[in-house]
């Protein structure tokens, strides 16, 4: 497909991650209440699970959906890992890191500066939300932090 025939929607970009879950309209009201993240839309199927969650942060959109196991489509909590995380910028990362950890965030690794920014990720996964893939709150340093 070339960019001039491309239908990408006002304000998406031309790939976006669309993430399964075992819970998706927990996991939104996670991601909303802890990580400030913006839901634009849903789309609810027969029987009430969620096919698409919308979720918008900053200028960056996620979407989230329920596991369809009837169509081999399984969260991580289901095969016992993840190959996905979220690299989330921020400005204040102690703020993001305890209110993850406050509302049930798992602990990877320990939050400590080091030499790319804000946020320990040897193993790229330092926080596991309840319902999601895990998150990496992370910020640039500023010049001489």
């Amino acid at each position: 497909m070339t960019e001039s025939n491309m239908k990408t929607p006002e304000g998406m970009h031309t790939i976006t991650p669309h993430i399964v879950v075992n819970d998706a309209a927990g996991a939104a009201d996670w991601y909303k209440q802890v990580l400030g993240a913006e839901e634009r839309s849903r789309i609810e199927v027969p029987g009430g699970k969620l096919m698409q969650v919308e979720l918008w942060f900053g200028d960056s959109a996620v979407m989230l959906a329920d596991e369809f196991p009837e169509l081999g489509v399984l969260s991580p909590l289901s095969v016992g890992g993840t190959a996905t995380v979220l690299h989330l910028y921020t400005n204040d990362v102690d703020a993001v890191w305890k209110g993850a950890v406050d509302a049930g965030a798992e602990v990877r690794q320990p939050l400590q500066n080091v030499f790319w920014g804000r946020a320990l990720r040897s193993d790229h996964r330092p926080l596991r939300p309840p319902l999601g893939p895990c998150t990496t709150p992370a910020r640039r340093p500023a010049s001489g932090d």
